[in-house]
């Protein structure tokens, strides 16, 4: 149980490298006219960008099955299990407490997540691919920090 536990700890941390590398290399390359929706102004509530979300839940949702019907290692599971909790994560951070496309914590005191925000709206005042900063998500860098 402990390793199972381990595994999807480690997924999750991995997916932030997964996140960033994704983020910068794939969305602002060449998926760029699917993440070019998030760095425009718009009053839909979805946008092209959500597919990528979609992806991922593919492949977790695929990961968790394969592995459960023994198609694939059973380390897949926990593997898959560690994308969805990323995924969620992800979800309650970036699009609910970030960008409030849900309107909830809308206003907080912890340095932590102000950095956090003001990381985001430092990545978003670039509207191209090229030129951007800041494409983590949970891990803030320093110099942002310093700023809040």
């Amino acid at each position: 149980k402990t390793m199972k536990l381990f595994f999807i700890f480690v997924t999750f941390c991995f997916m932030e490298f997964m996140a960033w590398f994704t983020h910068k290399f794939i969305m602002h390359g060449f998926m760029w006219r699917w993440h070019k929706s998030h760095h425009s102004v718009h009053k839909q509530v979805f946008e092209k960008n959500d597919l990528f979300a979609v992806v991922f839940a593919l492949v977790s949702a695929g990961l968790i099955v394969l592995s459960s019907e023994k198609i694939i290692p059973s380390i897949f599971f926990e593997i898959g299990i560690g994308v969805c909790l990323y995924g969620v994560a992800y979800f309650l951070v970036h699009d609910v407490f970030v960008h409030q496309r849900i309107k909830w914590l809308r206003k907080t005191n912890i340095k932590y997540f102000k950095a956090m925000r003001k990381a985001h709206k430092i990545h978003h005042k670039t509207l191209t691919k090229d030129g951007g900063e800041a494409f983590g998500f949970l891990f803030v860098p320093k110099k942002y920090l310093r700023k809040v």
